[in-house]
């Protein structure tokens, strides 16, 4: 990332106004509002979204004004290093947003930005708290139930509206004058399907997540412990699905110097995807793999200065979303920092490939996270975005 540039935003050709201005900073966002997009589009194709997210967005229909998602960091520290090329952004987007009014936007989780972006708004006099004529609502709620819970009280004062993903969300605002949904979780809506699946004599699944930084600090411990497995399991082979070039260009190098490269196929597909078992970072496609009901292990590694806040912030004692939803019997075995190491992994994984149950287990766990993900009253996230942001 090169913070010493201002930030190039692409010259949107189309005419009229801005109904939607979509800002989703990470691969998950982009994702989760992507689906979002694509059916509000279906029902209302008249409507103009723009968006600053990244490449699913931008296949929902939107309009791109800026690839957020290419820019993604994780971490107090990764924050710190790029911090002035985030106040360039916030300046340029704010004044954007000034110029051009679109009628709603809606922020895609990324606290960090989206919710000092929605503050900014409120003080410049642009959004309806500010005075202004913007609507401002927030999709995906940040993880008050694990740290910042006080983020709460910000939400109130510069958000016009809430959709959450999990039930339980909806309690954590019940102090708070602000709207919140409970509007279902996309993957487990009718039109959604997985992009993972179970395969008895499938490869293993590596998923050390989309951003440059985890990716460099999880995936050299995922392929020891692959590199471990063969030993046992000589016609096991791995994959890795990358959809973005530039990481999979780092992937690409950090496999070449593995001695099981050859045995290693990263792909850049995403979906269809079949496996046995899954080695997965803590993120979207962990959960995923839960729903499908996929066995595996969790693993991640921060920045060591980064994880010793987050163990005095954090108040949870799971990483995996599965393993939050299910406390009581939490499905998938968490290894962090040195605890995820190539002879941990692999032992837990044998483990799982050698269970005659294992498959069985996780189908259950699955039908359990579909039971509580999917909204009853069949009011989705399009239903709540159209009706909170006023969009006809």
């Amino acid at each position: 990332m090169n913070a010493s540039k201002d930030p190039p935003f692409h010259v949107l050709d189309e005419e009229g106004s801005t109904d939607l201005l979509v800002i989703a900073g990470e691969a998950s966002g982009d994702e989760h509002a992507a689906h979002l997009i694509e059916e509000l589009l279906l029902r209302s194709p008249h409507l103009k979204v723009v968006s600053m997210g990244g490449p699913r967005l931008q296949e929902a229909g939107s309009s791109a004004l800026y690839d957020l998602t290419d820019h993604a960091v994780v971490g107090i520290f990764e924050v710190l290093r790029n911090l002035n090329f985030f106040r360039r952004l916030m300046k340029k987007t704010v004044n954007w947003i000034r110029e051009n009014q679109p009628k709603v936007v809606m922020l895609v989780d990324y606290p960090g930005f989206n919710l000092r972006l929605a503050n900014a708004l409120k003080d410049e006099g642009i959004s309806r708290k500010g005075g202004g004529q913007v609507r401002v609502l927030q999709y995906v709620s940040p993880q008050l139930w694990a740290w910042k819970p006080q983020r709460r009280f910000l939400m109130e004062r510069v958000l016009d509206g809430l959709g959450v993903l999990f039930p339980f969300e909806v309690k954590c605002y019940a102090d708070v004058d602000l709207p919140v949904s409970f509007v279902g979780h996309p993957f487990v809506s009718q039109n959604y399907e997985l992009p993972v699946g179970y395969l008895e004599d499938g490869p293993l699944l590596l998923l050390p997540g989309s951003r440059v930084q985890p990716v460099e600090r999880i995936l050299p411990p995922f392929l020891d412990a692959f590199e471990a497995l063969s030993e046992d399991y000589p016609n096991l082979r791995a994959q890795i699905p990358v959809p973005d070039e530039r990481l999979r260009k780092l992937v690409g190098s950090i496999v070449g110097r593995c001695p099981c490269a050859d045995r290693v196929e990263v792909v850049e597909a995403t979906e269809g995807l079949s496996a046995r078992a899954a080695l997965m970072s803590s993120g979207t496609m962990s959960f995923a793999c839960a729903l499908a009901g996929l066995p595996g292990v969790i693993a991640y590694k921060a920045h060591p200065i980064t994880y010793w806040i987050g163990k005095c912030l954090v108040k949870i004692p799971h990483l995996g979303m599965a393993n939050v939803l299910l406390p009581e019997n939490p499905p998938y075995r968490e290894f962090l920092q040195g605890a995820a190491n190539g002879r941990n992994l692999s032992s837990e994984l044998a483990q799982i490939i050698d269970q005659p149950n294992a498959r069985t287990d996780a189908i259950e766990v699955s039908g359990k996270l579909k039971d509580i993900l999917t909204q009853e009253e069949g009011r989705g996230a399009v239903d709540w975005l159209i009706e909170a942001g006023s969009l006809e």
